[in-house]
């Protein structure tokens, strides 16, 4: 996790990586910023005790809940409320985002 008042470089964070990584960036209060490079779906799960809000860096990430799927492109800002099943998935071989949680998320299958 990097230290507060610490300036974090996402561009050269997320340079050369080709496989799925999921790393913690910075917490705020009570909420964790997390930096995910994705190279393949992720499972089908929901959060009880957490919304999940997607930031779009690069690539396009594919939400995909029980009725429908959300395509967010860079810049794009989308928020999944707690107990909303979903998967994440990239759109091609690899999206970049940001991601703002509560830091004790749970994650049920």
């Amino acid at each position: 996790m990097t230290p507060p008042l610490t300036v974090v470089d996402l561009h050269q964070e997320i340079l050369d990586i080709n496989t799925y990584k999921n790393v913690p960036l910075s917490l705020i209060n009570d909420h964790v910023v997390r930096l995910s490079v994705m190279t393949e779906p992720f499972y089908w799960h929901h959060h009880p005790n957490s919304d999940e809000t997607f930031l779009v860096i690069e690539g396009i990430v594919c939400i995909d809940l029980e009725d429908r799927t959300v395509e967010l492109a860079p810049g794009q800002l989308f928020t999944i409320p707690a107990n909303v099943r979903h998967r994440t998935r990239p759109r091609g071989d690899r999206s970049v985002n940001i991601t703002f949680e509560l830091a004790a998320m749970e994650t049920v299958k």
